[in-house]
């Protein structure tokens, strides 16, 4: 049965797993979504900062810097009104923006075109699409954030492939060798940025008088149903079943990532925005909560196998154990998953994937319900229990993935064991080759006491 599953992965699912991972539009938003990064630990940080005259005290010199500081740190998180009215926070408050340049940038180096020319096409036509004005005409820069942040990656992807085609089809300016490269490149640009600008202005003006609104709230209400859906715990046990599915097949969780980092980014956006209005905190799938949770020790929530084969009779499997213990205490399993193996393992397949799924979205009903805070940081990997309390600053994270870890040892326990069994059996073979005697030639041999 088994063989069976795994033939039927091996000729018709890793195929098209493998296609859509290489796939130039998904990589671009992949790379661009994971250059995102930086900037939701930047916002999440200065979202903590404020804070922390509270937990310091009013009078030491910390507290009176921040406080006196106020407007500074509050510029990366904070709407503010500013000399052009409405400013959003610069870190997440621009993450639409900053996910079009990134984008743009990955697929221009794709078709090897002129990158700056890929960055400042399409931050023009992701400004044409977006940008709404207030009635004193100053720049209203909610739709620069999260709300446009799937219109800034399908603004990317157009802008450069209308670049891209206007170089195949040599609609740009060609001049004479002699011209230094970055003079010639800008007037190669002049032609582009006419036929690209001028298929944004057009679009604009399309969407505000025949839709009456423009891309990002359109795409607001399209993508409801998808984004809505990952509040859900339910669904993201589902999603967390399939993740665990293919990576139990060797293929890399990565195929999820141009539909799952968009939906996680937008939603610390989100909560961040909504932590410093003093409302409640809506969503709990972001990075920061998948990290520290489904990403307990490695997907399928390994440490179970890793404890198992540190106990194990075996030395092999203690061998294991020790070497894989390290690695997984960041979020590592690959010794683990290669070296007990789980991978394409059928003895290891219930553990990982249903196990995994279900203990590792566990602490995300906890969340849904309630039990533990939502996630307002995605931390840098700085190892189990403490990532998953940065994440929420709840220590009842703690005993969330302490409980992650009993359940998962409980889980791989009777299952390691019929490994252990069959890996026992081999090793006392292995033994008794190695010896030329019998064990009664042994006997016999040991009682002479030969003293040589």
């Amino acid at each position: 049965m088994f063989s069976q599953f795994e033939s039927f992965m091996n000729r018709f699912f890793m195929p098209i797993a493998h296609k859509v991972d290489n796939q130039r539009h998904l990589s671009a938003i992949k790379a661009g979504m994971v250059a995102m990064t930086p900037f939701t630990i930047l916002g999440s940080i200065f979202t903590i900062i404020p804070a922390l005259p509270n937990m310091l005290g009013p009078k030491n010199a910390v507290s009176l810097f921040i406080t006196s500081n106020a407007d500074l740190f509050d510029l990366p998180v904070k709407l503010s009104i500013g000399m052009i009215g409405l400013y959003a926070c610069l870190s997440i408050g621009m993450i639409g923006l900053y996910a079009c340049l990134s984008i743009a940038y990955n697929l221009g180096n794709h078709y090897k075109l002129y990158i700056p020319g890929c960055v400042t096409l399409s931050g023009f036509a992701f400004l044409m699409m977006v940008a709404t004005f207030t009635k004193t005409g100053q720049l209203d820069v909610t739709n620069l954030g999260a709300r446009g942040l799937f219109t800034g990656m399908i603004v990317a992807l157009l802008t450069v492939e209308l670049y891209h085609w206007c170089k195949t089809h040599h609609l740009t300016l060609k001049m004479p060798d002699g011209v230094p490269d970055f003079v010639s490149r800008s007037f190669e640009l002049i032609p582009v940025t006419l036929i690209t600008g001028g298929a944004f202005i057009a679009g604009r003006f399309a969407f505000l008088n025949f839709a009456g609104e423009l891309p990002p709230s359109i795409l607001t209400r399209f993508l409801a149903p998808l984004v809505g859906s990952m509040d859900n715990p339910w669904a993201v046990l589902l999603l967390n079943f399939a993740i665990c599915t293919v990576f139990f097949f060797g293929i890399h969780s990565s195929v999820f990532s141009p539909i799952t980092s968009p939906i996680m980014v937008t939603f610390i956006a989100e909560n961040i925005a909504a932590m410093n209005a003093g409302e409640a905190i809506p969503h709990f799938y972001t990075a920061g909560a998948v990290s520290s949770f489904f990403g307990f020790t490695g997907c399928g929530i390994s440490i179970g196998c890793v404890v198992a084969c540190m106990l194990s009779k075996s030395k092999r499997y203690r061998k294991i154990g020790k070497i894989s213990l390290f690695p997984a205490l960041f979020g590592i399993n690959e010794p683990i998953l290669f070296g007990a193996p789980i991978i394409l393992n059928p003895i290891m397949f219930i553990p990982h994937v249903f196990g995994g799924a279900i203990i590792g979205t566990l602490p995300m009903f906890f969340m849904h319900w309630g039990w533990i805070a939502k996630p307002i940081f995605n931390p840098p990997y700085v190892g189990v229990f403490l990532e998953g309390f940065l994440t929420n600053g709840d220590y009842r994270t703690i005993f969330a993935n302490a409980l992650q870890l009993v359940l998962a040892v409980a889980l791989y326990w009777p299952f390691f064991k019929v490994m252990e069994r069959a890996e026992l059996k081999l090793e006392a073979k292995k033994a008794a080759k190695k010896s030329i005697f019998s064990k009664e030639d042994e006997d016999t041999l040991a009682g002479l006491d030969l003293d040589f």
